[in-house]
């Protein structure tokens, strides 16, 4: 286990050694709290856009399903007949300048993985850059829009922002509900009662945590082929190796298992790089990746290489309460 795999250990299940970390946490949340207070002051430099926009992001380190979201968001949008745009940071991404148009056949290394699944999955327009504001007037300048999503942008704060949704994985939570480096939040727990909504993903039931939501497995697709088949092509107890390169790869051993096969676990960093020689396992057996790990391995996949697509399922009343807000905010699409 990594030095980073062990910290991120100790955050969710406690270790005496954190209590040295909390000088560099008080300094870390003095400049968080400073640029809160700026933004609710409206000092600086803070870009509104002429569309409404609606920043999907965490307040923990780690993956809570953001980027399934994302893609629930965006073809709920469009349902009601909204033209909708994403910004995005494009974590890992080296496009030749900034901001950046991502295309579907583009490159993960040119694009970043979560950009670029988000564009082959749903064709939406799509901009990334650090300067989320930029990328929003980049954006705009190309495309006709109704409404944007900025993907994670939670604490950039000169992107102005009409909803904020915070998602949590429910069951992690927030871990010792400290800031980094002494616990996996971004901002005090507090800021949770400034958001718009919070959805808990794998929760059974909305609660005074938020609302509910779950990822359900939908199909297998081959990577090299693009053949999609059942979640019944491997018979219960299969075998096979599982590649997660995601904030909690954990889950997503999880879910193979909850489909009832045998998956022998690789773990990977979030946003890994990979390999061919990275992804020769032994014994020989069908693998299966997330589909943000499929992006930047259909190049070199071997027949037997299958990602797991799954898909987002908020609650309804979730979906009655955003429905309520795009109207508030959207009138004349109503």
């Amino acid at each position: 286990m990594s030095l980073a795999d062990r910290l991120v250990e100790a955050w969710y299940t406690g270790h005496p050694a954190l209590m040295l970390l909390r000088p560099l946490e008080w300094l870390y949340r003095s400049v968080v709290r400073r640029k809160r207070r700026a933004f609710v002051a409206c000092e600086g430099e803070i870009y509104r856009a002429p569309v409404p926009v609606l920043v999907v992001g965490n307040v923990t380190v780690g993956g809570t399903g953001k980027t399934p979201m994302i893609l629930w968001l965006i073809e709920h949008c469009r349902a009601r007949g909204l033209r909708v745009g994403v910004v995005s940071r494009g974590y890992g991404a080296t496009p030749p300048q900034l901001p950046w148009r991502v295309r579907a056949g583009q490159s993960a290394a040119e694009a970043g993985d979560e950009p670029l699944l988000i564009v082959q999955r749903s064709s939406v327009p799509l901009v990334i850059d650090p300067q989320r504001a930029r990328a929003v007037q980049a954006l705009l300048q190309e495309e006709a829009l109704d409404l944007i999503l900025c993907d994670d942008g939670l604490q950039h704060y000169r992107l102005a922002r009409d909803l904020e949704l915070v998602l949590i994985d429910a069951a992690r939570g927030l871990g010792n509900r400290r800031c980094l480096p002494a616990g996996p939040l971004r901002e005090p727990v507090e800021r949770l009662a400034e958001v718009d909504a919070v959805l808990c993903n794998g929760a059974d039931s909305d609660d005074d945590r938020g609302f509910a939501f779950q990822l359900q497995p939908s199909a297998l697709i081959n990577l090299r082929s693009g053949e999609r088949v059942g979640l019944d092509y491997f018979a219960a107890g299969q075998q096979l190796h599982a590649v997660a390169g995601i904030g909690n790869p954990q889950r997503f051993f999880r879910t193979l298992e909850a489909l009832n096969w045998r998956p022998v676990a690789h773990p990977f960093a979030d946003h890994a790089s990979y390999s061919p020689e990275a992804l020769q396992f032994s014994p020989e057996l069908p693998l299966v990746m997330t589909e943000k790990d499929a992006v930047k391995c259909r190049a070199f996949a071997a027949d037997n290489w299958w990602y797991l697509a799954v898909d987002a399922a908020p609650s309804p009343a979730f979906v009655a309460w955003l429905d309520r807000e795009l109207t508030r905010l959207l009138p004349a699409q109503a």
